[in-house]
């Protein structure tokens, strides 16, 4: 079997519509494989706990990127 990959969307009308036209090939039958995205919304907690288990970020437990203190700046008060 030869695979192609498309991308494209499903219309109300449960049509396949694809971004890109296929290359020219003999009319023929085809199997179709469809893989799509699930929308999960992650939580802040989740999210919170994947950033601080992340090793792109161990470089923040150095005390020398501690730079800022509670004392630095001005509060910030919405005045609206």
């Amino acid at each position: 079997m030869k695979a192609i990959e498309a991308h494209g969307v499903i219309k109300s009308e449960r049509q396949i519509l694809l971004d890109d036209p296929l290359p020219t090939l003999a009319s023929r039958r085809v199997r179709v494989i469809l893989l799509m995205e699930e929308e999960v919304e992650v939580g802040e907690q989740a999210w919170l706990r994947s950033v601080a288990a992340n090793p792109a970020f161990a470089f923040l437990h150095d005390p020398q990127e501690d730079v800022y203190t509670l004392e630095d700046g001005r509060p910030f008060n919405d005045q609206r």
